[in-house]
């Protein structure tokens, strides 16, 4: 479930430890060197906690933006963090939102009885302009199981008919659910602008995704030494379907895996993403940065 905090407890980047005495799993690892064209980090979740200093989403993006990343999709998965969400809006010009219940968070208001109330109140978040996305939203057959798939995929149905009739991008949780996700998508009739959050298939999906003009957002699980299945669909992904992300504070790239993640990490993303497709790292940026707007919106 997604736990966020008030806004006095934001967590945002530091370039290394305030205190010398965290240990050094909860320090935030140092800045990587600029992208040389900026991109966005399309997925991230700023009222998360992690790392040892709290700092404001002021400081968050502008330690993003030191290094090349000049704006950032925050991401509700509840009522709480979709409601942060929209108030973080309307703090920095460098945010975009998106507004959903998590996958695994339907269930838990199916069962009190809250779910129809609660998708509502998501259809009346998304009303606000710079709400650019449904999400994250999708399957998740990792962490829920038995009557609570039943109640996941009718969130996600709804979650599908919410963003066609706004007009919104939808943004996929797809957690060992690939087919079903692929199943629900096809039977409800996709919207015309679909991320795959935090892309976790394998070549087969990324071709699945190729065919139907659906964007693939990496993050850091690319560079881990077992994502074998991500280098293959990255390399099989249309150039012009693919994205960066974060996910923060989780799934912190390598060299720093396991320590805590914010915006200003996505450089050693790009620079993976590089490497492996044999891409030039400005023009992959270029790239990354139009795909993104294609997807979103403008930022400005």
């Amino acid at each position: 479930m997604c736990n966020p905090l008030t806004p006095a407890a934001y967590r945002a980047p530091d370039t290394g430890p305030l205190d010398p005495e965290a240990p050094p799993r909860k320090q935030y690892p140092p800045a990587p060197e600029p992208l040389p064209v900026p991109v966005m980090d399309n997925h991230t979740h700023l009222d998360f906690p992690d790392g040892t200093a709290p700092v404001g989403i002021k400081a968050a993006l502008d330690a993003a933006a030191a290094v090349g990343v000049q704006g950032a999709v925050q991401v509700g998965c509840d009522l709480a963090s979709s409601r942060f969400t929209v108030e973080a809006l309307d703090q920095d010009h460098r945010l975009l939102g998106a507004v959903a219940l998590h996958p695994n968070d339907a269930p838990h208001y199916a069962a009190r009885g809250e779910l129809e109330a609660a998708l509502a109140e998501i259809e009346r978040l998304a009303a606000h302009p710079r709400i650019r996305a449904i999400g994250e939203t999708g399957l998740d057959f990792y962490r829920t199981e038995g009557e609570g798939l039943r109640h996941q995929e009718h969130s996600f149905r709804r979650h599908i008919d919410i963003a066609k009739r706004l007009d919104l991008t939808l943004q996929i949780h797809d957690r060992d659910a690939h087919g079903d996700v692929v199943r629900v998508l096809r039977e409800e009739g996709a919207p015309g602008r679909v991320v795959f959050h935090c892309f976790s298939g394998d070549e087969e999906l990324a071709r699945t995704c190729n065919d139907q003009g659906w964007w693939m957002s990496f993050a850091g699980t690319l560079t881990f030494k077992n994502a074998a299945n991500l280098r293959a669909a990255l390399a099989a992904a249309d150039r012009q379907l693919i994205m960066v992300e974060t996910d923060a504070p989780f799934l912190t790239p390598h060299p720093h895996r396991g320590r805590p993640n914010a915006s200003y990490m996505v450089p050693y993303t790009v620079r993976a993403m590089a490497e492996l497709t044999g891409s030039d790292l400005a023009g992959l940026c270029n790239t990354i940065s139009e795909n993104t707007v294609r997807a979103y919106g403008s930022w400005t």
